[in-house]
């Protein structure tokens, strides 16, 4: 009887070992995507997850066909100046050249392109492990932010500074909703 009790405890402790699973922060973003004329065409929402983030990108009045999706280095839209407030697309150290298919690229901020249909609405769910939603070298809340942005033709991922994509034509500005707490600061005693 022992041995058949042994066999039931150590079976769910190796089952839980074995699963290859690892619990991911429960942070969040989303970024409130504007057009060149202020309003408002939709959202982009971040999660992370326990190996890169996912973004699920809901949007309408886009020209129908392929869009550049890029994050930008700063959060910043600022449509009476095209968006370029929003800086270029998010590297880190050490430098990387754009597009996906040139030698030591992509940039932590390049994304595959998206498709709008016929009726301008772009519903896309984009997973990317070159970015965090936590804090340290790969997130996106630095001192200045980050957005995310839509450009008005397709990223040829390989065409710097930006795949050959167009005018910047949607901006969203990325925001924390759920992150890390502060760190606590030391006591003295």
């Amino acid at each position: 009887m022992l041995k058949y009790i042994r066999f039931f405890v150590v079976l769910p402790l190796l089952a839980a070992s074995f699963t290859g699973v690892e619990a991911a922060p429960h942070y969040r973003a989303v970024a409130k995507l504007i057009g060149l004329d202020g309003r408002d065409i939709g959202k982009a929402t971040f999660a992370q997850m326990p190996r890169g983030v996912l973004i699920d990108l809901e949007t309408h009045g886009l020209p129908p066909g392929a869009h550049a999706v890029m994050i930008h280095a700063t959060g910043s839209c600022d449509a009476k100046k095209q968006f370029y407030t929003a800086g270029p697309d998010l590297d880190f150290d050490p430098p990387r050249p754009h597009g996906y298919i040139v030698t030591g690229g992509p940039r932590p901020g390049d994304l595959p392109n998206q498709y709008a249909g016929a009726d301008g609405v772009l519903h896309a769910a984009i997973f990317t492990t070159y970015i965090s939603l936590g804090n340290g070298k790969k997130s996106l809340f630095d001192r200045d932010g980050a957005s995310i942005i839509i450009h008005e033709k397709a990223d040829d991922y390989r065409t710097a500074p930006d795949g050959n994509s167009g005018s910047r034509i949607a901006c969203g500005t990325i925001v924390r909703t759920i992150g890390p707490k502060p760190r606590k600061k030391p006591s003295n005693r």
